[in-house]
This record gives C-alpha cells, structure tokens and sequence, in this order.
C-alpha cells in the first residue's frame, strides 16, 4: 500500500520494491539558476523511480491535469503561474514536487519564473505506455 512523505516521494509498505527514501537517487543537476530567493528545484531521473512512485504520482486528479495540459503545451512554456487550477500555490508547489520526484516533470527558473517541462522520453523509456495511458482522457473513450 502507498503512502506520500512529506517530500512527495510515495513509499511501500512491506516486501518487495524498496521504498522512495531506500532507494539511491541519482540527482540530476539542473540548468544554470539565476541567483534568487529559492533553491534550483531537485530533479530525480526517471530511471531511480519505482513502479509505485510513478503511479502514486499519477493518482491523483490535480497532477494528472497538470500533466495533462504540460503534454499539451511546448516544452518551458508553462509557467508553474500559468496554470489555472483551484488550489493555492503552497499545494501547487506540493504537487509539482511530487511530479519532479516521480521523474515527470522537469523545471527551470528563468528569472523570478519557474518553467516546466514534461519528460515525455525519459518517463516513456522507463514506463512504456505508462504516460500515453495516462494522458488518455476517460471522458472519451
């Protein structure tokens, strides 16, 4: 059974895969950063996420649109501002690490704007048809 961390890394209870937090994780370094208020985000490649992380993260209904409309957007065009959602940005924030921690998402500061980009390659290479499903509206089929 799953459940989310306070880092939005999803663990597993009992034997089998190891949990987020057991796993090593291969950090990748990100884009040169301008000098600002926070940190660079921290990315996990899609290579040292588990089965269950990638799929706690799709789970849920706010990721899953967000992912939805990065598909459907150029790669850093969408700001993490520009997504019209009904929830505050400390949970946007919150979702947002949780798609980075799954490998989903990748993110860049330009200036005081954070860009996002969706690993598409990547997460495809380690989950094939995983993302494609996912991306499938239910309303139409």
């Amino acid at each position: 059974m799953s459940a989310a961390t306070a880092s939005g890394q999803a663990t597993r209870d009992g034997a089998g895969e190891k949990s987020a937090e057991e796993q090593p994780q291969r950090q990748e370094a990100a884009a040169p950063q301008g000098h600002g208020h926070r940190p660079p985000p921290e990315h996990t490649h899609p290579d040292d996420v588990s089965l269950t992380t990638a799929l706690a993260a799709l789970a849920d209904p706010m990721r899953l649109h967000l992912i939805r409309e990065l598909a459907e957007s150029a790669d850093w065009e969408r700001t993490c501002g520009g997504f019209n959602v009904p929830i505050g940005k400390a949970a946007l924030s919150h979702h947002f690490a949780v798609l980075r921690a799954a490998g989903l998402l990748e993110q860049r500061d330009f200036g005081a704007k954070r860009a996002n980009r969706l690993r598409r390659e990547e997460f495809e290479r380690r989950f094939p048809g995983l993302l494609e499903l996912a991306l499938r509206d239910e309303r139409k089929n």
